[in-house]
């Protein structure tokens, strides 16, 4: 392709990105606008005066700073547990071959069809009777066993029944065991599926909202989702300036995930050694 057709092709592709950039822009820009300024007509792409007012309000309006570090640490332990759940299992299913099996994953793949809002009542009637209610253990257990879980269940399954049989058998001349194999061998290899289960596990971690409504009580213990709904003013209407900043310091943990993940994908990806 010549320069002068990588030039359309890239210019054609920048304009199809705005209207997906200009929201997270109006967002970005508006946080840092008074509040008269945040529905203006004409709208502006820039402020014309500067405020960081509305930034120091989210943590004092709240505890933001308890919220944002409550939502970081869930959703790392559940991406972390969705990860070592969902690549042991895929690999169990993929490579050990037992009776009922394919039921089994069948049964398993289930989960993917039963709402969430179906099982919501019986998991806080089952929490509550364990004393869990308005704890982040509910948000930690019911992602890295649930729909989720079975999701990401289903991606390592796919690739590790991708993977060659011949590259584990080195490793059993050499009288590596089944976990061995696993760990050693098959898991190096499954980066690029792992990559892909972290990104979508972290997001959806991050974006939970039903669990923590229903789950937690305490402003303390809010999540982001949860605590974004609580900046209103005296009469119940939303502050549209403290809202957009706490919403813009809630994306960038989102967004700096999913560059790391996805550098990781890609290397993964040409680190395989397996094509086709």
């Amino acid at each position: 392709m010549s320069r002068r057709a990588k030039t359309a092709v890239y210019g054609v592709l920048c304009l199809l990105a705005l209207p997906f950039l200009f929201p997270t822009w109006w967002m970005l820009t508006s946080s840092v606008k008074p509040v008269n300024e945040v529905f203006a007509f004409p709208p502006t792409l820039w402020p014309d005066t500067f405020s960081l007012d509305a930034y120091r309000e989210a943590f004092t309006l709240q505890p933001f700073a308890r919220q944002y570090f409550n939502s970081m640490y869930i959703a790392a332990l559940v991406t972390v547990g969705t990860l070592a759940v969902s690549a042991m299992a895929g690999y169990a299913f993929a490579r050990i071959r037992f009776r009922g099996a394919n039921v089994l994953f069948l049964v398993v793949l289930t989960g993917l069809l039963i709402p969430s809002e179906v099982t919501i009542v019986p998991l806080f009637q089952m929490f509550h009777g364990w004393g869990m209610v308005d704890t982040h253990w509910p948000l930690i257990l019911v992602p890295v066993l649930g729909a989720p879980s079975v999701l990401a269940t289903f991606i390592m399954r796919q690739f590790f029944l991708a993977l060659p049989y011949e590259l584990e058998e080195a490793g059993r001349v050499d009288g590596l065991g089944r976990f061995a194999l696993f760990r050693r061998i098959a898991l190096p290899l499954a980066r690029p599926a792992l990559g892909a289960v972290a990104i979508f596990t972290f997001l959806h971690s991050w974006n939970l909202y039903l669990e923590p409504i229903v789950f937690l009580s305490s402003a303390e213990k809010f999540t982001l989702p949860q605590a974004l709904t609580q900046f209103v003013d005296a009469y119940g209407g939303p502050m549209w300036d403290v809202q957009l900043s706490a919403a813009s310091m809630t994306a960038l943990p989102v967004l700096a995930v999913f560059v790391i993940a996805q550098r990781q994908f890609i290397e993964g990806l040409a680190h395989t050694g397996v094509k086709g």
